[in-house]
């Protein structure tokens, strides 16, 4: 019974007569303002109908294409980048981070040869090393004998120090500045030393041609390394960096060897990246134990994290506030777990599905780097005079480094979308009109004489799909049962 009402209904309302719809047809052709199709409707010439038919049909097609073209082209996700230079009257100074390529003081390490040895354990968390067998026996019996003994505390009081004698002239600006000014780090080098650590001073330059004076005395006899293991050099080494981030000198460090005098002119340059999937960025991953996102801080708490979950303990160099490991579990656990994570490559760097992807701003600092000998030979007898030394040890150990910027500039490189959704929707919008004369509205009505036909033919359907059967009530035409006894019992 519902069904026959709902298409008693339908006949009655809702499915117009042919006259109706005919007119309907006519009167969307009339008024829609897609151009073309009243020229095919209204025209009474066939080939004239025939020509503007074959004419709106190509203009479809194209618009088709073009349409197709761009949203494949946008869905390629392409970008472009720009290069600006701005100049500026301030710029601010970077940080920069000292070592001495002799990593220890002689005198601690002349019966202690295995310092060199555990301290490339503890570097390769930095970079990679590979330890010899030859050295495995060594190591045991000293770390089976020394159970207590830290690493970092002789590191820090037997390695490289900055006072005074280290240091002999420093000037930043035209002002003096001194050993206390150097923040201390370890790095594969050992203690090194860093300069506007975290622009705590907020130092800004603002004349190109001047910057940071330094001149180090390496004190040759004091310090030393072993050639055996490639440390072969005698010199300051040194890596220029963003304040916020913690130096790296692995590919990076720049190396002033002794007797040199060094010019370094910096440039600073910013990348902005975009965001997956038009860049390899992703902006939300916020690091723990750093202020800004860089992949080398990144990749330090990545792999703070599994040595953390593995050995119940937390390397001395790397960020964080877990137990300390001591030198066994740094033989026996932190060495072998460093080693698995880059072989099955736990900590992955650059793309956007990597560990630690690419970040979305970052601050470089490109370097020209010219170097001369440092002092002639009324210097050296200066220097000579000044130190009480003689004009050899002048030569073998002293190095004079300047750091300034090229100019009063910075140099932006900027990733960007090469097209938006706004320049997409023109660019649709533009192929729609030059071929249709079509917009939005012409879409809308469009739309709208598409549905309304759909619900039409929906009707349609229904009034002719067959008649439910029923059940309940049986045909007059057949015969009960008491009508079939009582015709049984007539007879």
């Amino acid at each position: 019974g519902i069904l026959e009402k709902t298409r008693l209904c339908l006949i009655k309302k809702l499915q117009p007569d042919l006259e109706d719809r005919r007119k309907y047809h006519e009167e969307f052709a009339s008024s829609t303002s897609f151009h073309g199709v009243h020229n095919i409707v209204h025209t009474q010439s066939k080939a004239r109908r025939l020509l503007w038919l074959l004419i709106v049909a190509g203009c479809l097609a194209i618009v088709v294409w073009q349409v197709c073209s761009r949203l494949i082209y946008y869905f390629s996700w392409p970008t472009t980048t720009t290069v600006v230079v701005q100049y500026v009257e301030k710029v601010k100074f970077p940080a920069v981070t000292f070592c001495n390529l002799n990593r220890f003081q002689a005198h601690a390490v002349s019966n202690l040869k295995v310092i060199f040895l555990i301290w490339n354990i503890v570097s390769a968390i930095l970079q990679n090393f590979a330890l010899e067998d030859k050295y495995s026996q060594e190591l045991n019996d000293f770390l089976l004998g020394n159970q207590n003994f830290s690493i970092k505390d002789f590191t820090r009081k037997n390695g490289f120090y900055l006072n005074s004698s280290t240091l002999l002239e420093c000037d930043f600006f035209g002002k003096p500045c001194y050993p206390q000014d150097f923040e201390h780090v370890f790095t594969e080098y050992g203690n090194c030393f860093t300069f506007n650590h975290n622009d705590l001073s907020a130092r800004r330059v603002s004349l190109s041609g001047r910057g940071l004076h330094l001149l180090f005395d390496v004190q040759q006899d004091k310090f030393t390394d072993n050639p055996t293991l490639g440390y072969t050099d005698a010199g300051i080494t040194f890596v220029i960096h963003s304040p916020q981030e913690l130096p790296r000198f692995d590919g990076l460090g720049l190396l002033t060897p002794v007797g040199m005098h060094a010019q370094v002119a910096i440039r600073q340059l910013k990348s902005i990246i975009q965001e997956y999937p038009w860049g390899e960025c992703k902006p939300d991953i916020k690091l723990q134990y750093h202020k800004m996102y860089s992949t080398n801080g990144c990749l330090l708490e990545c792999k703070a994290r599994y040595i953390q979950d593995w050995c119940g303990c937390l390397p001395f160099i790397l960020p964080g506030n877990g137990t300390e490991c001591d030198l066994l579990k740094f033989y026996k656990c932190v060495y072998p777990a460093v080693y698995d994570i880059e072989i099955k490559g736990l900590c992955t760097v650059g793309t956007h599905n990597s560990t630690c992807p690419a970040p979305c701003e970052e601050t470089d600092y490109p370097t020209t780097v010219t170097y001369s000998n440092f002092a002639g030979e009324k210097a050296i007898k200066y220097f000579s005079t000044k130190l009480k030394k003689s004009s050899e040890y002048i030569r073998q150990n002293l190095v004079r480094i300047e750091i300034k910027y090229h100019d009063l500039s910075y140099k932006i490189t900027q990733q960007q979308k090469a097209l938006t959704i706004s320049e997409l929707l023109a660019d649709v919008g533009g192929q729609l009109g030059l071929f249709c004369g079509a917009s939005m509205i012409t879409i809308i009505e469009l739309l709208e004489y598409i549905f309304t036909n759909f619900c039409w033919m929906c009707i349609f359907l229904l009034l002719k799909a067959p008649e439910m059967p029923q059940w309940n009530n049986p045909s007059q035409n057949q015969p009960t049962h008491k009508g079939k006894k009582r015709g049984i019992q007539e007879c």
